[in-house]
């Protein structure tokens, strides 16, 4: 077989694994609409088809790949790499899995998975991206462990975190430093600026109360637990570990568009 062959075939299975299928299958139709090897128009084509900012840099770099690895490929062939790997990471997304997630009293009958766990497994499980949001953040040195080890692998790391001077009873309290500086350096943080936030008649904004992780639009663990050695070992929390499906690329999408608009934004 072509090495062409395996390196096309290992690029839209990635690939596939970080855009919508809709979007897949229209990069095969420009593909299939555009003179072969006239590189400047293809890349010029897909921008056009392909909106949002991250999905066009990934949908640009698989072209990329393509030009500098496999050019002697057909676009037939390129085509039909994309549509094969869209349908397969379909299926996969089918064949989801909802585990519960708990901290607190135990009972002896249900056997939860911990809440600390749960969030250490998306985080380990990441070979591309990572969507980290939460309320508060503190003392969680297994979590910062993680993240460092999953930029190590390449993993790109996003974390929303709410405001320092929005956390009640901290106001000096400072997330980056929450986090440490290993995890500052190796992640891309972003807040919600008090500008962007809805407000009273009596001049109260809201607050940044989600807390979930997402890894590869493949696996999210979404949660009542913010980042915090209580919350892992003496709160009361309850969560969801969804592992396939739509939702976790879902969320994952919905937070780069809040990044795209301007709605999070870095420190």
């Amino acid at each position: 077989m072509n090495e062409g062959y395996a390196t096309i075939a290992a690029a839209a299975n990635r690939l596939a694994g970080q855009l919508p299928a809709p979007l897949l299958r229209s990069m095969a139709d420009v593909i299939l609409s555009v003179q072969p090897n006239h590189w400047p128009a293809l890349k010029a084509r897909v921008a056009a088809a392909v909106p949002h900012a991250l999905y066009r840099s990934l949908a640009l770099e698989f072209i990329g790949s393509w030009k500098a690895k496999a050019a002697g490929l057909s676009a037939d062939a390129v085509a039909l790499a994309l549509v094969t790997a869209a349908l397969a990471q379909a299926l996969h997304h089918d064949e989801q899995t909802v585990e519960l997630v708990w901290t607190g009293p135990e009972t002896g009958t249900s056997p939860f998975r911990r809440t600390e766990q749960a969030i250490l497994q998306v985080l380990d499980s990441a070979t591309r991206r990572i969507v980290l949001v939460s309320y508060a953040v503190y003392k969680v040195p297994r979590i910062a462990e993680s993240l460092v080890r999953a930029a190590g692998r390449g993993v790109r790391i996003t974390i929303v975190v709410e405001s320092p001077d929005r956390l009640e009873g901290q106001t000096t309290y400072s997330t980056l430093k929450a986090l440490g500086e290993e995890v500052a350096a190796c992640s891309t943080v972003y807040l919600w600026p008090q500008g962007k936030r809805k407000q009273t008649e009596d001049g109260r904004v809201g607050i940044l109360h989600v807390k979930c992780a997402v890894a590869d639009g493949r696996i999210m663990f979404l949660s009542s637990a913010n980042l915090t050695e209580y919350a892992f070992s003496l709160n009361m929390e309850l969560g969801l570990l969804i592992t396939g499906g739509e939702q976790p690329l879902q969320v994952e999408d919905h937070f780069d568009r809040l990044i795209e608009t301007g709605t999070l934004t870095r420190p």
